[in-house]
């Protein structure tokens, strides 16, 4: 369909005014209505950034731990997701602003010029037209005036002939005012005839080709701008659609998230978070009251009000655990622990935890120190090859510069390597004692079964050393044993010692002494201590008259004589 405003709107010059300025105020109206959507997206991408944000874990926090768990996991790899999805109505708003936003605010400046040319072309058009319709106006009103002054100078002179009584001379004045008249009426009709003319031409360009061309112009700048917001909106559709497939792969990865939560993973991860270890309690046995002898406590009787009972080799410990009530806060157990608490997080052997998150707690130790002693290295590394490249080029800088820093990494890395040997020790510690208590068929040591009282005072003092809770206790019963036990193996081994011995030690795992000042030992050896650990990690202890040496502290279970001047242990 085809139809011209420059023929067919010919006299709405005004209206069409009134129209393309309401055509302006559209595009600005539909720019608005994009701006503020783009502003509502960022605000939504912000938002749900501050949402992904506020259930991030932070860090060095107790939530970082929970994130072992696939649950935890899927729910941070949801937020990383939805941290992404906030990124695309982000794109969305800045691609709205830069194709549709930007763009209509230009066009609407071009817009307005155009439109004001052309306007401004039609008034002029306008007018001109009307200036040549007030010319032939004028014309023909001083036509019609003269005219009518010849018409009433030619009645003056038909009057004047017709009288016998005027003379000649103002009959011929008359008559010639009468031609007068009628000539310059007759001028008047030409030049009234010229404008005429003229107008009629102006009106017939003006009507016909002017006002249909500056016409033409603004329909075409109007069927644009249509088409332009046109654009502009499915410009708006294509940018929501762009992001549509980023938009689902974040879903995807929601989903994928999800999927991933292995219920059994999380279920095993809190068993390795809080298995302790100890073995589960035992039967209690009968207690017979019907013996005329003194009565004797069962071994896993748990009623141990007097402090008699003993608690025999096997599965004691398990026994005791359920029953074990905390100590009061007078007690001497009670005041250590508060001290530890007080201090840090216990002892440096871990051995106030559990035995399997005493292991864990080591093995990640040695790990720490294992990266530092890397970096260490690397930075050793590094500045080795920096002291090279200065012996080489001295105008650099000086060689000798570097070492004092290369001494302290030296320094640095041999006292890691010493504190990761420490906790290796303990670890093998733990680790064999783990697999003593797994192995339930392996058959007792010849020397140390389960019937001799030496081995079940040892095993009472591991028992009243440790607790479910992390916790040792001590038990002065348990020192009078220890002390009596003392005696005894310093009455079997009666040596003449250039030292004084101040205690026995058994030893948990066999021990090849090959550095100078060690002494060899096998697994279930009883030997005297004459000197205590000192914090490095060794004690001395002696075997005979010839044999003494130094030994790992955490290969031996000490026996100190509590009576003996500053005897403790380290283990």
């Amino acid at each position: 369909m085809s139809c011209r405003w420059g023929t067919e709107l010919w006299d709405q010059f005004d209206n069409l005014e009134k129209h393309t300025h309401w055509g302006i105020e559209f595009v600005e109206k539909y720019t608005k209505f994009v701006k503020e959507r783009s502003e509502i997206e960022i605000s939504y991408a912000k938002q749900i950034r501050n949402l992904s944000k506020k259930y991030q874990p932070k860090k060095n926090s107790r939530e970082e731990d929970e994130y072992k768990y696939t649950s935890c996991r899927a729910f941070l790899m949801t937020l990383n997701e939805l941290n992404d999805y906030a990124g695309q109505h982000e794109v969305m708003a800045e691609d709205l602003t830069t194709h549709i936003i930007c763009e209509l605010t230009r066009y609407i400046q071009e817009l307005k010029a155009e439109r004001k040319s052309h306007f401004h072309d039609g008034r002029r058009a306008q007018q001109h037209i009307e200036n040549s319709w007030k010319q032939l106006e004028s014309s023909k009103r001083r036509f019609e005036r003269d005219c009518k002054e010849a018409d009433r100078a030619q009645q003056y002179f038909d009057k004047i002939d017709a009288d016998i009584n005027v003379t000649k001379a103002d009959v011929e004045k008359a008559r010639h005012q009468a031609q007068m008249k009628h000539q310059v009426a007759e001028d008047s009709k030409n030049e009234y005839l010229t404008f005429l003319q003229k107008f009629n031409k102006e009106q017939n360009a003006h009507y016909h080709t002017l006002i249909p061309h500056i016409f033409q112009k603004l329909q075409e700048m109007e069927e644009k701008r249509i088409e332009r917001v046109g654009e502009s909106m499915k410009t708006y559709a294509e940018v929501d659609r762009k992001v549509l497939p980023i938009v689902g792969k974040c879903l995807d990865g929601m989903t994928k998230a999800a999927e991933s939560i292995e219920p059994k993973m999380d279920t095993k991860h809190v068993v390795e978070s809080y298995k302790s270890g100890f073995e589960p309690p035992g039967d209690v046995e009968v207690e017979d009251y019907s013996l005329s002898m003194r009565r004797t406590v069962s071994e896993s009787s748990y009623l141990n009000s007097q402090g008699e009972s003993k608690p025999s080799r096997s599965n004691s410990r398990g026994k005791l655990w359920p029953f074990i009530k905390r100590n009061k806060p007078g007690s001497r157990s009670a005041g250590h622990h508060a001290l530890s608490l007080k201090l840090g997080s216990g002892p440096e052997d871990c051995s106030h935890l559990p035995p399997e998150q005493r292991r864990k707690k080591l093995q990640a130790k040695i790990n720490d120190i294992n990266k530092e002693i890397q970096k260490e290295m690397d930075q050793r590394d590094a500045l080795s090859k920096m002291k090279d490249v200065y012996v080489k080029n001295p105008h650099m800088g000086d060689a000798n510069s570097v070492d004092p820093r290369l001494e302290e990494i030296c320094q640095n890395t041999d006292k890691l390597q010493l504190d990761a040997r420490k906790y290796e020790a303990w670890l093998v510690e733990v680790e064999t004692r783990l697999a003593e208590k797994s192995d339930k068929h392996r058959p007792p040591s010849g020397l140390y079964n389960s019937q001799t009282t030496t081995t079940v005072n040892n095993n009472c003092v591991h028992v009243n050393r440790e607790s479910p809770d992390g916790s040792y206790t001590e038990d002065h019963s348990t020192e009078h044993h220890l002390k009596s036990r003392s005696t005894d193996f310093d009455d079997d081994f009666d040596y003449e010692d250039p030292l004084p011995t101040i205690g026995t030690c058994k030893s948990l795992y066999p021990f090849e002494g090959q550095n100078e000042g060690t002494i060899s030992m096998t697994e279930g050896e009883l030997l005297y201590v004459i000197e205590e650990d000192k914090g490095d990690g060794w004690t001395r202890v002696r075997r005979n008259e010839d044999e003494e040496g130094y030994v790992p502290t955490s290969y031996i279970k000490v026996f100190f004589d509590t009576n003996a001047k500053g005897a403790m242990t380290y283990i």
